[in-house]
């Protein structure tokens, strides 16, 4: 039987000049160019195109952040998540 740790994903926020956040997480809301949606564990892969709004993070202690983007691209695959915004 799996332990929630190992429901974890790890995200990765790049931003122009630095990583933003990196960090294990067990789930993120993000406002898509259609509509908000959420990635949890084992998602499929997809890319998609962001607007600008705010990133909700749960972290792998259950701990929730919010990350303001200026909108950007996310790609999701093999429980690895990369968000690249241009926030400053």
């Amino acid at each position: 039987m799996s332990s929630q740790q190992d429901k974890n994903m790890l995200l990765t926020i790049i931003g122009p000049k630095e990583i933003l956040y990196k960090g294990e997480v067990s789930l993120v809301q993000m406002p898509g160019k259609m509509g908000s949606f959420e990635v949890l564990y084992n998602h499929g892969p997809i890319v998609a195109l962001l607007e600008t709004g705010r990133i909700k993070i749960i972290d792998s202690q259950r701990n929730r952040m919010m990350k303001d983007i200026t909108g950007g691209v996310v790609y999701v695959r093999d429980n690895n998540i990369t968000i690249v915004t241009g926030r400053d």
